[in-house]
């Protein structure tokens, strides 16, 4: 009786797997390193990942959390996850090998998801306009270390500014400068986030709000001297009395992927995104509104290259 079920038992499995084991060989999974639950990368991240399950056949997907930009160039570098959601800068360095990364990682960009202009805010009482407008000033430039003040003191230098000398600097947190320009504390504020941004909002609900651009030579300087950052625009009208295009320089924020990941993923995964932006049951707007900068035209300006799988879509929906 017992070798009886045993046989039954075998034919099962051996049935199934002549039926099921191809599709289950045929099933890809796919993971995406995100960021922080209190950011923007990890919500956005888990739509995406959603979409990717939903409407790719054969491919399921899943977000993680991770400590985002670097953790997520080392850990696709690595094999250890499919897909990283990264900035810019950090995907460029991680390429070159360059600080804080200890060796090159094979890294490409499926797309940039967006851009994070370097705002640089202050109000109509204080007379400033221009970047040259500066000189003299006391400028927040956001706390030490940070994406924001790296980026400021490349502005404010190429400007030609003498950082000891020229302007005077604080580092103030996000929350501090609204509040140290409210009260005049500081003369204007450079900050890195994507538009439109509250603390700007919140600044603009209570201050005549200007926004100063960079000029477009000056812009041509910072993007030759530093590869990974991009020229980039915030329309006008995103913000309360701002109603001209402010030219700025600013970081991407890109998807990433091994050089390892075939094309037709690539290529799936890309399309599926791109198809279900502002569309469809699991629209990414309706996870977070940053996603409606999701366009093709923003897609492809990365500062690492495009894996080919990627590439092979952005040529068919521009045509």
């Amino acid at each position: 009786m017992k070798r009886s079920w045993y046989v039954v038992l075998v034919m099962g499995l051996a049935l199934f797997l002549a039926f099921a084991g191809p599709a289950l060989a045929k099933k890809v999974f796919l993971t995406i390193g995100t960021g922080s639950p209190g950011g923007v990368y990890y919500p956005l991240g888990g739509g995406m990942s959603v979409v990717i399950e939903k409407t790719v056949d054969g491919v399921r997907c899943a977000a993680e959390s991770t400590g985002a930009s670097v953790e997520n160039c080392r850990l696709v570098g690595s094999g250890d996850t499919d897909m990283g959601m990264v900035m810019g800068s950090v995907a460029y360095k991680a390429v070159q090998g360059q600080e804080p990364f200890e060796k090159k990682y094979p890294l490409v960009a499926l797309f940039q998801m967006y851009p994070a202009p370097e705002h640089i805010v202050t109000t109509a009482q204080s007379g400033i306009k221009t970047i040259a407008d500066l000189k003299g000033k006391k400028v927040s430039i956001d706390v030490p270390g940070s994406g924001c003040s790296t980026m400021a003191m490349a502005i404010l230098q190429a400007a030609g500014f003498d950082l000891q000398k020229d302007v005077t600097l604080a580092n103030l947190s996000q929350s501090e400068s609204v509040q140290a320009l409210k009260d005049g504390i500081v003369d204007a504020c450079f900050f890195n986030f994507a538009y439109p941004a509250s603390a700007v909002m919140d600044l603009a609900a209570t201050r005549d709000l200007v926004l100063v651009p960079v000029g477009a030579k000056l812009a041509d300087a910072i993007v030759k001297q530093y590869p990974y950052y991009l020229k980039t625009t915030i329309p006008k009208g995103t913000y309360d009395d701002v109603g001209y295009d402010v030219l700025c320089i600013g970081d991407s924020n890109v998807m990433v992927a091994s050089t390892n990941m075939p094309d037709d993923i690539a290529y799936k995964v890309t399309k599926a995104l791109f198809t279900n932006v502002k569309e469809g049951k699991y629209a990414l707007v309706n996870i977070h509104p940053i996603a409606a900068q999701l366009t093709p035209a923003n897609a492809v300006n990365s500062p690492i290259a495009l894996h080919p799988g990627a590439v092979k879509y952005f040529k068919e929906v521009k045509k």
